[in-house]
C-alpha cells in the first residue's frame, strides 16, 4: 500500500518512528512534514535523534494563525495527495496538522488512520480538543491507547471503527532510553550530577501567553527547595517583563532535543507539566507528574495517582507540589509491543 504518514510536532515525531520502521520494506510510506514546528530542537533534530529517515515531503508551513496554519496545510496536503495518489493516510494525535490531514483526505476520499484516537479533556476552548474530535469522527479506524479511550468512542458511536493497541509511545521510549543515556550529556553540561532536581515544561497558551499567570507559576515553584530545570521557548520567554526576575533555584535552559529531553526526565525527580505527551513520558519513566491544568485527557493517570491536577491560578501549587507523593506500584495503562500491533492491522487493511 502506498502511505501518507503526516506528523508536523514533537509528539508526532515521538509517535512516527517506531511505526515508520516497521512499516518500511512492507508498504511504500511517504513521510509528509507540514512544518508546523519550525524550531530545529523540535522538528530536524529529533528526526536524527530518533532515527527517523529525512520527510518525503515538506509543506514548509510555518507560523500563522490557527486559521490561517490550518488552510495553507490543508491546500498543500491536497495537492501532494492528488499528485501522489495514497491508498490510505495516517495522522498522528490532535494538532493542526492531524486536522488538516483528516479535512483534506475525507474531501478526497482517502481512508483515515487515526492513532492516539479517544481522548477526550472535554475543554473545547482547547484547539486540540476540536482537532481530536473532528478527527476521529472522520477516520475509519481509530487506533486506541487506553480502555478510557475505548469507553469514549463507544459513547460516541464509533465502535464499529475502533481498535485498541495501546499507546505507541511506550515503545519509542523503551528503544530509545537506554540510547539517550549513552549518548546524552546534558547532565553533564548543566551540572546535575549530584543534584536532585524537578523538571518543568510550559507551553499552553493559558499558562504562557498570560504574563501575570506565568509570573505567578514560576513565583510559586520558586518556593520549592529544589532546583527545577526549565527548557524554555524563546517565545514564551518574551512574555516576561524585562524588571521580572526569576526565582534562583529556576534555571532556564534552550528547548532541547529528544534524547537530552528524556535523559532530564529520566533523571528528575519530579515532572512539572501542562503538555499532554509529558504527562505520559512521566508515567511510563515511573515519575511523578504535576500537571499545571484543570484537567487532562490521560485520566487513567490521574486515577493512578501517578499524576496531580493543579489549576495554574492556584495561590498553593508550591505547597501541592511539595505534598505529592504516588503509590509504590504502578498499573500498566498504555500497554506493550503496540508497534506490532499495529502494523499488523495496517497489513490486513485491503
Amino acid at each position: 500500500m502506498k502511505i501518507f504518514s503526516i506528523v508536523g510536532a514533537r509528539p508526532q515525531f515521538i509517535k512516527l518512528a517506531p511505526l515508520s520502521s516497521g512499516l518500511e520494506g512492507v508498504h511504500e510510506e511517504y513521510i509528509v512534514h507540514t512544518g508546523q514546528h519550525y524550531d530545529y530542537a523540535m522538528s530536524e533534530k529529533i528526526f536524527i535523534d530518533l532515527g527517523i529517515r529525512k520527510p518525503d515531503i515538506h509543506l514548509g508551513t510555518g507560523k500563522g494563525t490557527q486559521a490561517a496554519q490550518t488552510g495553507e496545510m490543508m491546500v498543500k496536503l491536497e495537492a501532494a495527495m492528488i499528485e501522489k495518489n495514497p491508498d490510505i493516510i495516517i495522522v498522528f494525535g490532535d494538532t493542526n496538522s492531524t486536522l488538516a490531514g483528516v479535512m483534506a483526505a475525507s474531501k478526497l476520499n482517502i481512508p483515515i488512520i487515526h492513532i492516539e484516537a479517544g481522548l477526550r479533556s472535554y475543554n473545547r476552548s482547547m484547539p486540540e480538543e476540536i482537532n481530536r474530535i473532528v478527527a476521529d469522527h472522520i477516520s475509519q479506524y481509530l487506533f486506541v491507547p487506553t480502555q478510557t479511550a475505548v469507553d469514549i468512542l463507544k459513547k460516541e458511536g464509533l465502535e464499529k471503527n475502533t481498535f485498541f493497541t495501546g499507546d505507541i509511545m511506550v515503545d519509542t521510549m523503551e528503544k530509545n532510553i537506554q540510547i539517550a543515556l549513552k549518548k546524552s550529556n546534558i547532565i553533564s553540561v548543566l551540572k546535575l550530577e549530584n543534584q536532585k532536581f524537578n523538571l518543568l515544561t510550559l507551553h499552553r497558551n493559558y499558562n504562557v501567553d498570560n504574563t501575570e499567570i506565568l509570573e505567578h507559576i514560576l513565583n510559586q515553584l520558586g518556593q520549592l527547595d529544589k532546583k527545577i530545570i526549565f527548557p524554555v521557548h524563546p517565545r514564551t520567554r518574551k512574555m516576561l517583563a524585562t524588571n521580572y526576575n526569576v526565582p534562583k533555584n529556576i534555571e532556564m535552559i534552550e528547548p532541547q532535543g529528544y534524547l537530552d529531553f528524556i535523559t532530564l526526565e529520566y533523571f528528575s525527580e519530579k515532572i512539572i507539566t501542562d503538555s499532554g505527551g509529558i504527562q505520559k513520558e512521566a508515567y511510563i519513566l515511573k515519575k511523578p507528574c504535576i500537571t499545571l491544568r484543570t484537567e487532562t485527557e490521560w485520566v487513567e493517570t490521574v486515577e493512578e495517582k501517578w499524576n496531580l491536577l493543579i489549576n495554574p491560578t492556584d495561590e498553593m501549587i508550591a505547597s501541592k507540589i511539595s505534598g505529592f507523593t504516588p503509590p509504590k506500584k504502578q498499573e500498566d495503562i498504555f500497554g506493550k509491543n503496540v508497534t506490532e500491533k499495529m502494523i499488523r492491522l495496517i497489513n490486513a487493511i485491503n
